[in-house]
């Protein structure tokens, strides 16, 4: 295994990504790995039960109690009590048509009944909190439930679902948690439960795991569409594992420690991270904050006590954490202390929190860490490919690792990605017409992605993220819009202040843009706004509307035409709407539903008299 050793940067082993790549009929190109992926373990539970036996006395979950001390669960705590679980779940006599919803955000208990589920060969559906805690209507709370049939409820501090367990769960679906279970009549005590012994029962269990046992079922809605039971079998996330372990190769130079916040209901905090933590024998701290403002307090709080070995965050949560790295040098000096890698995904790091983490890592411990990023879906389980080098430009994917392959489809102007593996999904549970509708006649499964080359000549130096197959539109001139190009370059040259946006102008005569701001982000730059909570008393700021105005001219002047040219732009009053669909499970815009939502906006943008609260790019401005 290579260990990455450049100028500046701190070394770091990796796996190697070579691979071969060969033209089919009509211009198709396959990319495959050169090596076979390694040994891919039964299960997830032959990993807990492996730790438990060669490091008991590790840690392995941890989590803040009220009193602000860690709870910490070793690797022979978590098996003993998720067996105690498995056997609860057992006499239940649960199974993958009456399975196990966890409505609960990340925490210990949130992981034993994952792995109490697991053990007893029961899949188990966590649901995003928002869907219980946020909704008015529990609309997808009650599709979750009708498609999946599940025979029991898992709710930590009960008392926050209160309403959405009386408003969707039926009496006869036995619930268990904690908190004030007197909200929930006849819920039973997980502490309790985790005090029975286990049986013959659950050793039984255990054996007859396989590679094809469904160990969970992972919601997503895409960008159309209600939310889809995505089927993650043992094998699948095995794989996976095995995977990202062979690629990030100094997973087996020592234990990791994360200090992570991603969600467990999402595959790259439920799959991915947590599953990097126990295949690897590591230590997965839960970090309670989040890239908020008062979230990232409790990021800063935990990073402090727990200095990660390697990293995970959104763009989002480094832009917030890079501001706290700069005034707090105890923080700094925590952080940087034996942190090996940076990953980010979801989006493009921006260029300035780039620079401004290269740079508080060089001025505190003398050399830069390497940022990395990579590519996959809730479908792909999720890791398929990644970069084994420091990532240069926005979009670099990297390439395929062993045990998956691509497919590149000419579509249009671009080409189509698709992708087969031994960490891809069967399928949807349930919903055998969106399952076929998923994979071609060879068996890959459609990421309904474009990607292309970073170098047409040299492989190895992968590949890139070019937006969405579906994205692209053509202006009433034929021009083509190549969304992902404008849309990054838009949000970059407006930076920070608007966060993300949604393109319009199939068939009209130019790019028109929905802007969504940033609030936090605003609020920094206009010291004004700082107390101000009236989202579109922020959106109508005199000083910040001028401030994209002249950015819109800027970009503008730089564009090459009409194709590359937002000519027209709305700063929208209120954020993206999860009620309304606008925002996807994974946290990315809804583009059509954002433009079905605001279709008034959209009319604006191309009125032939331009509306006051319309922004118009001037080249000469």
């Amino acid at each position: 295994m290579p260990v990455i050793s450049m100028p500046g940067i701190r070394p770091v082993n990796f796996g190697t990504l070579d691979v071969s790549v060969s033209t089919g009929k009509d211009g198709v190109t396959y990319i495959r790995p050169v090596a076979p992926i390694g040994d891919v373990p039964v299960s997830t539970i032959a990993m807990l039960e492996y730790w438990a036996e060669h490091a008991p006395d590790r840690l392995f979950l941890a989590d803040r109690l009220p009193n602000g001390e860690w709870r910490r669960v070793t690797y022979c705590e978590a098996r003993d009590l998720s067996r105690s679980i498995a056997q609860y779940l057992i006499d239940h006599e649960l199974s993958a048509d009456r399975p196990v919803v966890i409505l609960s955000g990340n925490s210990v208990n949130h992981g034993l009944v994952a792995l109490g589920c697991m053990s007893a060969g029961v899949p188990y559906a966590p649901i995003a909190p928002a869907y219980s805690t946020k909704s008015k209507d529990f609309d997808k709370l009650h599709h979750v439930f009708d498609l999946i049939t599940p025979g029991m409820v898992f709710a930590e501090h009960i008392e926050l679902y209160e309403d959405a367990i009386r408003a969707v769960v039926l009496e006869s679906i036995p619930v268990f948690g904690t908190g004030d279970l007197s909200t929930v009549p006849g819920a039973h005590n997980l502490n309790e439960i985790l005090t029975q012994p286990a049986t013959e029962a659950v050793d039984i269990a255990i054996s007859n795991l396989g590679p094809e046992t469904i160990a969970k079922f992972l919601f997503t809605s895409g960008s159309t569409g209600k939310p889809k039971a995505v089927i993650n079998t043992q094998g699948m996330i095995s794989a996976n594992q095995i995977m990202i372990r062979d690629t990030l190769a100094f997973l087996k130079d020592e234990p990791p420690v994360l200090v992570d916040w991603l969600p467990w209901n999402h595959t790259a905090g439920g799959n991915h991270n947590f599953g990097i933590a126990l295949f690897n024998g590591g230590s997965l701290y839960i970090d309670d904050g989040a890239p908020t403002p008062i979230g990232i307090h409790k990021t800063v709080h935990n990073l402090l006590d727990i200095a990660p070995t390697l990293y995970f965050n959104v763009p989002k949560g480094y832009e917030m954490l890079v501001e706290h790295l700069r005034s707090n040098e105890t923080l700094r000096k925590r952080f940087f202390s034996r942190v090996k890698v940076l990953q980010y995904a979801g989006a493009s790091l921006a260029d300035h929190v780039f620079k401004a983490l290269e740079d508080l890592a060089m001025e505190t411990v003398g050399e830069k860490i390497m940022i990395i990023t990579g590519y996959g879906s809730t479908e792909t389980g999720p890791f398929l490919s990644t970069t084994v080098w420091p990532v240069g430009r926005p979009g670099e994917i990297g390439l395929p690792a062993a045990g998956s392959e691509m497919k590149l489809v000419p579509n249009g102007e671009k080409m189509e990605v698709r992708v087969k593996g031994a960490s891809i999904t069967p399928g949807y549970w349930r919903q055998a017409d969106k399952t076929a509708e998923a994979f071609d006649e060879e068996g890959y499964y459609l990421m309904q992605d474009a990607l292309r080359y970073h170098d047409l000549n040299d492989i190895t130096k992968g590949l890139l993220f070019d937006g969405r197959v579906t994205e692209d539109f053509k202006l009433d001139t034929g021009t083509w819009v190549n969304m992902a190009s404008v849309r990054g370059a838009t949000i970059r040259g407006l930076a920070p202040l608007v966060r993300d946006l949604v393109l319009t102008g199939l068939d009209l005569p130019h790019i028109g843009g929905l802007l969504f701001l940033d609030y936090d982000a605003c609020r920094r730059e206009f010291p004004e706004l700082a107390t101000v909570e009236d989202t579109a008393a922020i959106a109508k700021h005199p000083a910040l509307v001028a401030r994209i105005q002249a950015g819109l001219n800027d970009l503008a002047r730089h564009s090459t035409g009409s194709s590359t040219m937002v000519a027209r732009a709305i700063i929208l009053e209120t954020p993206p709407s999860p009620d309304a669909n606008e925002i996807t499970d994974k946290g990315s815009l809804n583009q059509r539903a954002v433009m079905a939502a605001r279709a008034a906006h959209c009319e604006a943008l191309y009125a032939a008299e331009i509306p006051a609260h319309v922004l118009v790019a001037n080249r000469k401005g």
